[in-house]
Formats: C-alpha cells, sequence, structure tokens
C-alpha cells in the first residue's frame, strides 16, 4: 500500500475515493519521563525520551491508518497529516494523542 503526505499519485489515477481513515495512538504519562524531561526544562536539551515516544507513536499510527484503509479496500493513503496533542486527564496526569489522517483511495 501507497501512503503519502501528497494529494496526487504521480503516474497513477484514481479510480476512486473510499473515504477518510483516522488512527489514534494514546500515551499515558510516565513519572520517570516527565521527571528527566522536567530537568531537561531547566538544563536546556533534547528530551531522547519523548523523541522516542513520538517516533513510536506516529509509526504504530501509520500502520494503523494503513490498516483501516486496506479493510475499506484501499491501494493507498492519499494526503496524510500526524497531528498530536494532549488530554489532561486531572491536576497530575496527561494523556499523548498522536492522531494520523487521510483519504483512503483504489488508484489504477
Amino acid at each position: 500500500m501507497l501512503l503519502t503526505t501528497t494529494d496526487v499519485i504521480q503516474g497513477s489515477i484514481i479510480q476512486s475515493y473510499l473515504g477518510i481513515v483516522t488512527a489514534e495512538v494514546v500515551y499515558g504519562s510516565n513519572f520517570l519521563r516527565d521527571f528527566f524531561a522536567s530537568i531537561r526544562d531547566i538544563i536546556g536539551g533534547r528530551t531522547g525520551s519523548y523523541e522516542r515516544l513520538f517516533q513510536e507513536g506516529q509509526k504504530k499510527a501509520i500502520a494503523e491508518l494503513e490498516q483501516r484503509a486496506e479493510r475499506l479496500g484501499a491501494d493507498a493513503v492519499i494526503g496524510i497529516e500526524i497531528d498530536t496533542g494532549t488530554i489532561n486527564v486531572d491536576e497530575s496526569g496527561v494523556l499523548i494523542l498522536i492522531t494520523a489522517t487521510g483519504t483512503a483511495v483504489k488508484i489504477q
């Protein structure tokens, strides 16, 4: 299956649009990761644990997007966008949300 952020596929003709597909990945907060990230806030630098979390989450969201498109009979997903956000659970807890959205299509 072809996955792309573009809205056209060069050299291919889109035969039919099967609909919008979405995938969501949600991670809970982690005390140790949050603690070390807060230290990085103070001293500066990159937070490798969060970078790895977002990389893993994006891969999982794209994989789920692909599976959902396959269930629709798609050959490709075009116009893919990945967004991140947070969901506040309470004063001490935050969930990290990673979403992927695109259009499932059949191509010739």
